[in-house]
């Protein structure tokens, strides 16, 4: 086997130092364009492809980042709140054994799992690693495997976390060893960084789109407030109301989780004694488009009898029926800016944690009464 090239036959074939060569590859912001292009040239004819390992085992970096969610249909399962993905729906007909474990059954899936949020900011979070030349590793688990994260944090040099209802204390704990971007947490003591939106200023506006436009002033929440984020989503539509002079409730309507085996199940109730609120303000876009699936089973015309919102603004909502009016948050720039953060952290070791709060915008479409934009 011929002997493989390395950094330095790299510097001597493009005439420069093996110090350039690794910024070339590891920050190209740090060179200029034609001394960036000649190593790359260089690197190209032959044949070198930089070892994350050997950078390691240089300056204790991996040349990684790492992107990790705490899944909460993988912790449903867990806890037996949910069905399988691999449980049996029913046959397959015409399929072998072997076959059956590749076809393909999401209709038999509740989509109200699938993570269209961190889908999102997922894509801005790899596509400013690909930017700066970062590899990018991704897990996900829940909060009683230790050992997923643990695993993940000990191969990147900074890690950005989706958090779980339980997963305060293991993040935590990962932050102490290397720089950690958590999406939707509140900002507090530690050493966390965080990158957030305006959930209660959303929610307010909508809130009061739904009373000032539409003359609507019943109007109730829908979702569990497990997850910061949705307190604090609750909490804006409670404000508005409060503004607005009107009654606000103390507790959500209904407290439907996005896994739950039992999903809105007051809703159910109340629409069999015709006593819905007007309007049904939801603490994420998957749990608005759920809930007008139900409703429409129920007989309950949305936007007509009852108006719905979401919040989140992932594609779905543009093409569900009717079309969802919800909060859009900037996704993948939020994805950015995790990693913005994290090498920002990576130069500057010991630097204060970062609280980054970032604003939303209400997008306006007929399943709160308003004609689709």
């Amino acid at each position: 086997m011929p002997k493989r090239p390395t950094v330095y036959d790299v510097a001597q074939a493009a005439g420069v130092s093996i110090a350039t060569v690794s910024f070339a590859f590891r920050q190209p912001e740090r060179v200029r364009a034609s001394t960036r292009e000649t190593v790359l040239a260089a690197a190209r004819a032959l044949n070198y492809v930089p070892s994350a390992n050997a950078r390691g085992l240089a300056d204790g970096r991996t040349g990684a980042l790492g992107l990790y969610s705490f899944d909460m249909f993988l912790e449903a399962v867990e806890t037996g709140g949910a069905r399988p993905v691999s449980e049996d729906p029913g046959p397959f007909f015409g399929a072998d054994a072997s076959e059956r474990a590749f076809a393909d059954d999401a209709d038999a899936e509740d989509f109200r799992v699938f993570p269209l949020y961190v889908d999102e900011v997922q894509r801005g979070f790899e596509l400013e690693c690909a930017r700066r030349g970062r590899a990018l590793l991704i897990g996900r688990g829940t909060a009683t495997d230790r050992a997923g994260i643990i695993d993940i944090a000990s191969r990147v040099d900074g890690l950005a976390v989706f958090p779980g209802a339980r997963s305060a204390e293991l993040i935590a704990q990962v932050s102490r060893r290397l720089p950690v971007v958590a999406f939707a947490m509140p900002f507090g003591q530690g050493e966390l960084h965080h990158v957030q939106v305006d959930n209660a200023g959303g929610t307010e506006a909508l809130t009061e789109h739904l009373v000032t436009v539409h003359g609507i002033t019943d109007i109730a929440f829908v979702g569990a407030p497990e997850m910061p984020d949705y307190a604090e989503r609750f909490t804006g539509m409670c404000r508005a109301l409060t503004r607005l002079g009107l009654p606000a409730p103390d507790a959500v309507l209904d407290p439907t989780a996005l896994v739950d085996d039992n999903p809105f199940a007051v809703i159910r109730t109340l629409a069999a004694s015709g006593r819905l609120p007007r309007a049904l303000v939801c603490a994420s876009d998957q749990h608005a488009l759920d809930l007008i699936e139900v409703l429409r089973s129920l007989g309950v015309d949305v936007p007509g009898q009852v108006a719905v919102t979401g919040f989140d603004g992932v594609v779905a909502g543009r093409l569900s029926d009717p079309p969802l009016t919800t909060v859009r948050q900037p996704m993948e720039a939020m994805g950015r800016l995790a990693v913005d953060i994290l090498m920002e952290s990576l130069a500057k070791r010991g630097a204060a944690a970062l609280d980054r709060t970032l604003p939303v915008r209400m997008v306006v479409r007929r399943s709160c009464g308003c004609p689709s934009a």
